[in-house]
Parts: structure tokens; sequence; C-alpha cells
């Protein structure tokens, strides 16, 4: 992708993505506190001493499913991070998703729990995947490389409240509402909370039709072992070995 596109596409990342979660911070974490089934039966099988990353943590909430191993956690977000470095001993850190500053072919695992949907262009989603994978150990004689754990939002919704399904537009802004609330005197030792006007924010959030997850990977370098569907979701499990296969699992009808 040349320079300027690339270019465009951090802009405009910034613009819709990153300083919105710099905004909704703290109402985005109290929202944000119970593991994702396939995600936490991921970081519970991991053999002990395991040493992972989280790109594009959050809040943090993937850092207290298992205690028997170590997540170096990061996020484009500075008041997210700052969230997330209270779980400890784990450790959190201001990085970027395309751009990982971690030693290359080095660690046991990844996840990535809805962030490559939040990249402007396929280009952009591939590089991060493959920064992932690039941080990934590689298979030899005595042991299987590492493996990560990719989630993105699926375009097949229909059953959820936003309906989004096959022929919907991929490219979509979503809503974030917070209401504001004032300070009121109630007496002399009291202050009330009022209801005040409703903020919304917008994010910008690429939605994956079936099978584009997988295609991805694949141009990122990755192997799928596993992938499948859980609540509006597309999910992927990958290494960088030559081993595995692909084993799908459809949307419900």
């Amino acid at each position: 992708m040349p320079d300027t596109e690339q270019g465009y596409g951090a802009e405009y990342e910034h613009q819709h993505v990153h300083s919105v979660y710099e905004r909704i911070a703290p109402h985005f974490s109290s929202t944000r506190y119970k593991p994702w089934p396939v995600v936490e039966k991921f970081l519970r099988e991991l053999p002990d001493g395991s040493i992972g990353l989280d790109v594009g943590c959050g809040n943090g909430k993937y850092l207290a499913v298992n205690k028997n191993i170590f997540i170096v956690a990061s996020d484009r977000s500075p008041n997210l991070v700052a969230i997330a470095g209270q779980h400890q001993p784990h450790s959190a850190l201001v990085a970027d998703a395309l751009d990982l500053p971690y030693r290359l072919s080095f660690y046991d695992f990844a996840i990535s729990v809805a962030v490559v949907h939040h990249l402007s262009t396929e280009e952009r989603r591939v590089q991060s995947l493959k920064a992932i994978f690039d941080s990934l150990r590689e298979a030899d004689a005595s042991s299987n490389g590492g493996r990560a754990l990719i989630y993105v939002w699926a375009l097949e919704q229909k059953e959820s409240r936003r309906g989004w399904d096959e022929g919907h537009e991929q490219d979509v802004m979503v809503p974030w509402v917070m209401k504001d609330h004032k300070k009121k005197p109630k007496d002399a030792d009291h202050v009330a909370e009022v209801p005040g006007a409703q903020t919304t924010h917008y994010r910008y959030y690429h939605l994956y039709r079936k099978g584009e997850l997988e295609h991805d990977v694949s141009e990122a370098g990755g192997i799928v072992l596993d992938s499948g569907y859980e609540k509006d979701n597309w999910w992927a499990i990958v290494t960088r070995s030559a081993t595995g296969g692909i084993n799908h699992i459809d949307p419900p009808a």
C-alpha cells in the first residue's frame, strides 16, 4: 500500500478509533469484565509458565484468567493501559498493533480480541496479524510453535440487536452512548447526581464475513488450526508451524 494510503489509514483510525477509546475508557472498562468462553478456555489450557501477549488488551480483563501464565499486555489507549496495569504481576504498555515492540519468535501464545477489525484497510489488518504471528515461537523438533487466538466482529449477526447480515456494508461506524451526569447540591452535606445530556461517540469497525479471517491469516503467513463463530464474532487459533487444519464452525442459522 502506498505511504500516502498508509498515512490516511493511520489518521482515520486515530480520529475514529484511538481518540474515541481515550474519551470513553473509564465507561468502556466498566462494561468489560466477563471473559468470553473461547478466550477463557484458550488461556486456561496453556501450560504453566507460558509467556504471551495480549495485543489490544483494553482494560486487561483477560490478565486475571490464568494465574499460572505471564502476559505482556498492550493497547494504543494510555487510559486503558493505566487500568490494565493494575492487574499485577502482568505488565501493560502503550504500543501500536501494527508495529509491536517485542522480541521476534519468542512468545508461547498471543491473544488479540476485538482489535483487528478496527483497522481500516485489508493491508493494515494483514500487517497487524503478521506482527502478532512474528512474535510467536517457531516449531522445532522438540515442540510445537506458539499459538495466537484472534477475534473479530462478524458481518453475520442477524440474531443480534444490530441485525447485520450478508449483503450489509462491511465498514461501519458503531455508536457508544454515554450519559452525562451533573452534580446538583441537595443539602449542606449531600450532592445528588442528575441525568444530563447523552453523548454519542462513533467507532470504526470492519465487519468480517465468513471465511475472511482465515483468508487474512493466510495472507499474513499464519496457519489456522481451528476457527469458529461465537456471539457475533469470528475467531481463529493460529500457529506459524505447517501443521494442523481448519475446523469451520458456521454461524447459527
